[in-house]
């Protein structure tokens, strides 16, 4: 199993701190180095511009994969993402990998002015953006007529190197999210659930698969990974686990159930050979990399305990 990492970029990214978090992520050896795509989630903070951080990621690194986790399709064109994903494929040697959403923080959109339509509306947008960009990778020039977006005879180049930039789509949903991906995902990342759960998505994905004539084995999946990772006292555990369950808004658990010991539905906790164990379970219902999402991007303590006692011990799962 990979091993990945996720950093919140609406939590007080600056150049800075991307720089150091690019430089040691590369260093380490993570497989992997994602970035949501948020103004802001709570109070404002800095915040880079996606795409252009993505920029560096680019140039800075010499062996991660890189993208989004995940970019809406209400934030953007689908035509102009098609874009810098493609110059970003370029630019990096093919490292690029794009992750599209629905988006969900409606603050965020009412603050900027951007429409936050329907959640209907935000999956059907969803499934013509992914038709349009990759129609826009093709050779041809490409015509589009959707619903919602359009193009004439548009000749997008660079062309990404290998003629696609791989599409990673997320969720959990079984009956759209997990169709979307049967249908046109090259990567599924599901958020942090029960290993039950997880069996049952799967199985929901293989069924969805089936119906569109797919092997489901020709889709990578990985997992967003929330917790604490890093040995702690019972007081920092307990802190750390309110703001992962804040964050990520799963049903808060009563305060006496907190203990240093791995929870999968929805975050995990423990020491090493407890978080293993776990991720080993997931392997076997097709787990590829576990991609930890970073809480603390001021601090290496994550990263480094990671690839120091995590990354060895779950290569060869």
């Amino acid at each position: 199993m990979e091993i990945g990492l996720d950093i919140q970029g609406q939590n007080g990214l600056n150049w800075v701190t991307w720089r150091r978090i690019l430089a040691r992520a590369d260093h380490l050896g993570f497989s992997s180095l994602f970035r949501s795509d948020h103004y802001f989630i709570g109070p404002q903070q800095d915040s880079l511009e996606l795409f252009l951080s993505l920029v560096l990621a680019a140039t800075e690194t010499t062996t991660l994969r890189f993208g989004s986790l995940v970019t809406p399709v209400t934030f953007r064109r689908p035509v102009d993402v098609a874009r810098m994903a493609a110059q970003l494929d370029n630019l990096s040697g093919g490292r690029f990998v794009l992750g599209l959403g629905i988006g969900w923080y409606k603050p965020e959109h009412k603050a900027y002015g951007i429409p936050f339509p329907s959640i209907r509306e935000r999956f059907e947008r969803l499934e013509e953006a992914v038709a349009l960009c990759r129609l826009v990778w093709g050779e041809l020039p490409a015509t589009f007529d959707g619903g919602y977006y359009s193009l004439h005879d548009v000749d997008c180049r660079p062309k990404p190197i290998s003629g696609r930039v791989p599409i990673i789509i997320g969720g959990t949903g079984e009956k759209r999210a997990l169709k979307i991906v049967a249908q046109y995902a090259d990567e599924w990342c599901s958020e942090c659930v029960s290993l039950e759960d997880y069996a049952r998505k799967v199985a929901v994905l293989e069924e969805h698969c089936e119906s569109v004539s797919r092997d489901p084995a020709s889709i990578r999946r990985s997992m967003v990974v929330t917790g604490d990772f890093v040995p702690r006292t019972r007081k920092f555990v307990r802190g750390s686990v309110r703001q992962v369950l804040h964050a990520s808004k799963v049903r808060p658990i009563a305060s006496t159930t907190f203990s240093v010991q791995p929870r999968m539905g929805g975050f995990v906790l423990g020491g090493r050979q407890q978080v293993v164990d776990e991720l080993a379970k997931y392997a076997r219902f097709g787990l590829q990399e576990a991609v930890f999402r970073c809480n603390d991007i001021a601090s290496d303590a994550e990263p480094d305990y990671l690839a120091a006692e995590i990354m060895p011990a779950v290569r060869n799962i």
